[in-house]
């Protein structure tokens, strides 16, 4: 049997043409690599460039402002430095301030201890400044005071300092000194310079000036002292004779400046010579003989007014203590004459008002009596050891029947304990009653007081506040005053004579303690404050018990 011829293999032929047609797909990638390739590196070099380009932008940039920021720096810098000098100067003369001065008087104080050598502060003031000054106006004055600067500058060393210490006067520190006596030759080369002739718009000027000097470590160490001494020279050497030199003594004080004579010539419009320099200190004298002889009199006057208001004093009492005073003052208030015969129905109450204006009169008497005795006597105490408290607590309840009738809440605030003092038990409770009167009748109807005690170590302090009228500043310093009275209380009804603080103060102060008043000003309140020694500790008993029904410390309130 024939068989067929065999059919191609048709499996082997996709193959291979598969294979082909990976061939090409892998030739046409190969070709797509390299042309990715030869884009990278043509896009690598071209970034390359662009960052070198970018670099040398930017470095170009960091220089120019580092140049900038150096040329701002140095101009601050320069700023800086005229601020800071212009600060360290006096702007009128360009002369070193007081703050520049102390700093250099420190480093002279360390290089003295150092080397152990000494400086000089000179104090040097211009005579006759002042009228010069207000005739010719301040704009010449200050051309006097540079050109005295200059001088001035012209005469010190390098290491020295001129300093304008204020209007015409000058400070000058002399560094390292050989010896003392080289200040004083300083000082005379200053003074000389100074009052060489010079001309100013026109006029023909001779100025001189006065100088104290002050030796370091000699006179004193710190500055203060030092320019306190070195003044005190100068005003003593301008004292006995314009445009001298004094070296500081222990001796010297200070002298008043109203007693300086001017000493300052002008030759030209102006002209002053020493006829009229000695003129115008003996005018100056004479004024002030006059205005010792005005104190004086004043003095004097002071005295005889003192003497006529005790005077005055004496006949109030004479006159209250008079028994038909009460009587004259009830009629009068009636409207009737003291002759007249009132009508029975009347009767009761003109027996009402006597006897109101007899207890009224009688504690006014005590007053006046207490005031003059007080002012003119040394009061004389029957001293004994006391508890404090219990005379606090007498003089309280002796008003509370005033702080009710006039609705004033009444606040007692006292320590635990005794409070031991030495003193007079009548007296002390009269100037607590003194100071509860004067608070009450100082504050308004519903108002409040308040009177609280505290101790220190050695002392105890009471005080005595009020929400009333308060006191004005100007009448603050008057109000111990006897019949003092400020003017804003006197449409209060009810005040007294204004002797009761004054009584007070005095009896507080034979005690050994002090009363003073504050206020915050007028319907502000006020604060009555008196500090009273403690008794030393000691084995006697107390002498006062504290009433009955009422303990010591307690807190009460009314």
């Amino acid at each position: 049997m024939t068989l067929p011829p065999a059919a191609p293999d048709t499996g082997v032929e996709h193959a291979e043409a598969k294979l082909a047609k990976l061939g090409v797909q892998v030739e046409a990638v190969q070709a797509l690599l390299v042309r990715l390739l030869q884009d990278v590196v043509h896009a690598e070099s071209r970034l390359e460039g662009l960052d070198a380009a970018r670099l040398v932008e930017v470095n170009e940039q960091l220089v120019v402002a580092a140049i900038n920021n150096q040329v701002a720096s140095e101009a601050a810098a320069k700023a800086l430095a005229l601020a800071a000098e212009s600060t360290a100067q006096d702007p009128l003369t360009g002369l070193p301030n007081r703050t520049t001065l102390l700093d250099r008087f420190v480093q002279a104080t360390a290089n003295t201890k150092r080397r152990g050598a000494q400086f000089a502060l000179l104090f040097l003031d211009l005579d006759g400044f002042k009228p010069l000054n207000d005739t010719y106006g301040h704009a010449f004055g200050d051309q006097v005071l540079r050109l005295t600067a200059e001088r001035m500058l012209s005469v010190v060393r390098e290491v020295d300092t001129v300093s304008r210490h204020g209007g015409d006067e000058f400070v000058i520190l002399l560094a390292e000194l050989t010896r003392p006596e080289d200040a004083s030759t300083v000082a005379e080369k200053l003074v000389a310079a100074i009052s060489a002739d010079a001309e100013i718009d026109g006029h023909a000027v001779r100025v001189t000036a006065s100088v104290g000097i002050a030796i370091h470590p000699d006179h004193g160490e710190d500055f203060e002292t030092l320019l306190s001494r070195a003044d005190a020279a100068m005003y003593e050497s301008k004292r006995r004779q314009p445009g001298g030199v004094m070296i500081y003594d222990a001796s010297l004080k200070r002298a008043p400046e109203a007693i300086e004579a001017p000493f300052l010539a002008i030759r030209g419009p102006a002209l002053v010579g020493p006829d009229s320099t000695h003129a115008r200190l003996r005018e100056a004298n004479e004024k002030l003989v006059i205005a010792v002889i005005d104190a004086q009199e004043l003095q004097a006057a002071a005295e005889l007014a003192r003497q006529q208001q005790t005077e005055f004093m004496k006949q109030v009492a004479a006159e209250l203590l008079d028994p038909a005073a009460p009587i004259r003052i009830a009629s009068a208030m009636l409207g009737r004459g003291p002759n007249d015969h009132p009508q029975k129905p009347l009767l009761p109450l003109v027996e009402g008002i006597v006897e109101k204006q007899i207890v009224e009169m009688t504690r006014i008497v005590d007053k006046v009596v207490d005031a003059s005795i007080v002012e003119k006597n040394p009061l004389v105490l029957e001293r004994a050891r006391l508890d404090f408290a219990s005379i606090v607590h007498a003089a309280a309840d002796g008003h509370r029947s005033m702080f009710e009738l006039r609705d004033q809440r009444f606040d007692l605030h006292l320590p635990a304990g005794p409070l031991a003092v030495d003193g007079d038990a009548a007296r002390l409770e009269q100037i607590i009653g003194n100071l509860l009167d004067n608070a009450s009748r100082h504050t308004h109807n519903g108002g409040r007081i308040r009177l609280s005690v505290v101790t220190t170590p050695e002392s105890l302090v009471l005080t005595v506040a009020d929400n009333g009228l308060g006191v004005t500043p100007q009448m603050l310093p008057y109000v111990f005053e006897p019949f003092v009275q400020d003017t804003h209380t006197l449409s209060l009804d009810g005040l007294g004579l204004g002797i009761g603080l004054t009584i007070a103060r005095a009896l507080t102060r034979v005690h050994g303690g002090t009363l003073v008043a504050y206020s915050a000003g007028a319907n502000r309140g006020s604060q009555l404050v008196m500090t009273l020694p403690l008794a030393i500790d000691g084995t006697d008993s107390l002498s006062a018990d504290p009433p009955s029904g009422s303990a010591p410390g307690a807190d009460q309130g009314a």
